[in-house]
């Protein structure tokens, strides 16, 4: 027997009131876009490194970066490596890997450099199609477990609590502040207390790593054995003026050998030949004559205007236009400009472009960096999908929203070497390509010479120059040397067990 009931008018409206209120939630909940606090995918997979086959885990997740209350304010993603046939995980290295901007991903070292996959580029860096990744032969994977990190509105990493102030993530030492605390936490929650530890960072990433390993050895007590600069920045030690000037001589020097601007005679020798003239050139003729201005006489300025233009393409008179301070933006312009109209690429100054019009001081794009972000974008999104298996409606931003960015109180260097000499088992490399304009070798040069200003740390602190630009490792020679150079670095500061951490 079936019995109806009539329901009253009012009732029936709240209950339709509330079916549409459901289902416009469940719309909304399928439709957002926000990170995962807390996630994470693993798969396994397998690299051939240098004719061994090494079997890996990759784990790609969030772990979150909390407020003093304990609660979740941000959430940051990672990319984490570990080596599968290894027996004893607290004597294998683990590296940490940050990228710079200070608004970029860590997907440039990640998909370019040492990880197990590369971008699928042609032998000198530049992107061919189809877009995608394969094998790494020359990948760290062999020697050490690596994580890449990306900060705050980089990647798919995100605020999550909105009330936040930017303040908190956005600033030189806010950054490294809450990125120290999250590291702590990812190497408690993979056990990796006991593994010999590094720290690597390219462009403002070695800000980012010269300031961490300074807050994690004096705030968390956590003990690096290791520091690599790739492409550093200033970081904070002062240079404005003549000495920075007189520094990118050698890097002036170098493009215009790469691009044969240079006299017959000059063009005849190797790179490493013209360069161990132009070095001392800088420091020992170029500075002083910079640093006298007006004070220099006719004859010394015509003199060393002359010299200036052997050695680096440009005309005297150019030099001498700028009171031979030549800026960088204005060479990218010049050098090119009367042969065939072309500029050359900042970060990479191999990479040639040209703009509107020829006229002008400066380009009107890098084309080295254009070259470079079509590449790497859709071969991260592929990657992340169909290899790591990691699904979200987020954008990876290989560039975020970081402004304003808080450069106040910078001290990274002058902390990298003060946390050097508090832990005699701390070493730095850095690595630079001679090519690169953005954070030229020679001003990088200088930087390790004022982080140890005493020279009674230079058996721990090596220098490595590559014939590419910023990111050196696209071109396929420096790919295997610039890894090589990782690898022996790992080793040669390896600490042999019960080697007690004193100055002897």
């Amino acid at each position: 027997m079936l019995i109806t009931v009539q329901m009253p008018y009012t009732m029936k409206k709240q209950l339709l009131t509330a079916f549409l209120m459901l289902t416009v939630c469940s719309v909304m909940a399928q439709t957002t876009r926000k990170i995962e606090v807390e996630s994470k995918v693993e798969s396994t997979s397998e690299v051939m490194i240098k004719g061994k086959r090494v079997p890996y885990k990759a784990t790609a997740g969030t772990q979150p970066v909390w407020d003093e209350k304990g609660e979740p304010i941000a959430s940051l993603f990672y990319t984490y490596y570990e080596r599968t046939d290894v027996v004893d995980r607290s004597k294998r290295p683990l590296v940490v890997s940050f990228n710079g901007g200070p608004g970029s991903a860590s997907i440039w070292m990640h998909l370019a450099y040492t990880g197990p996959v590369v971008l699928n580029i042609d032998d000198e860096g530049y992107p061919v199609q189809p877009y995608g990744t394969k094998s790494n032969p020359h990948s760290i994977l062999d020697v050490a477990d690596i994580v890449y990190i990306d900060p705050v509105n980089t990647g798919y990493s995100r605020i999550v609590k909105e009330d936040t102030p930017r303040s908190t993530f956005f600033g030189i030492n806010a950054d490294i502040k809450y990125l120290a605390d999250w590291v702590n936490t990812f190497v408690t929650r993979q056990n990796r207390w006991a593994s010999p530890k590094y720290l690597i960072g390219e462009s403002y990433g070695t800000t980012r790593v010269a300031g961490l390993v300074s807050q994690l050895q004096n705030s968390h007590w956590m003990y690096f054995n290791g520091v690599i600069l790739v492409s550093p920045t200033d970081m904070g030690i002062l240079r404005d003026g003549p000495v920075k000037m007189a520094n990118y001589w050698p890097y002036y020097a170098a493009t215009a050998w790469y691009h044969k601007a240079l006299p017959a005679a000059l063009q005849a020798k190797d790179l490493d030949e013209i360069l161990a003239i132009v070095e001392p050139m800088a420091v020992n003729e170029i500075l002083p004559a910079m640093a006298k201005g007006g004070l220099l006489s006719e004859a010394e300025r015509e003199a060393i205007a002359t010299k200036m233009a052997y050695y680096s393409g440009l005309s005297k008179e150019s030099i001498l236009q700028h009171n031979l301070m030549v800026p960088t933006s204005f060479f990218w312009k010049e050098l090119l400009r009367s042969r065939d109209g072309m500029t050359v690429g900042r970060l990479d100054s191999r990479y040639k472009g040209f703009d509107r019009m020829e006229a002008g001081d400066r380009y009107d794009f890098d084309p080295a960096l254009t070259s470079w972000n079509h590449a790497f974008a859709p071969a991260f999104n592929l990657y992340a999908k169909n290899v790591l298996k990691y699904t979200t409606d987020l954008t990876y931003n290989l560039f975020g929203p970081v402004n304003p960015w808080d450069r106040s109180n910078e001290n990274t260097a002058n902390d990298l070497g003060t946390a050097m000499r508090q832990n005699p088992y701390l070493h730095l490399m850095v690595q630079s390509g001679y090519f690169d304009g953005g954070t030229d070798y020679f001003n990088a040069k200088y930087s390790t010479w004022h982080i140890d200003p005493n020279g009674k740390m230079k058996e721990r602190i090596d220098f490595k120059g590559y014939r590419s630009g910023h990111m050196m490792y696209l071109r396929a020679e420096d790919l295997a040397t610039s890894n090589e150079d990782i690898r022996q670095f790992i080793q040669k500061s390896a600490v042999a067990p019960g080697e007690a951490a004193k100055y002897k």
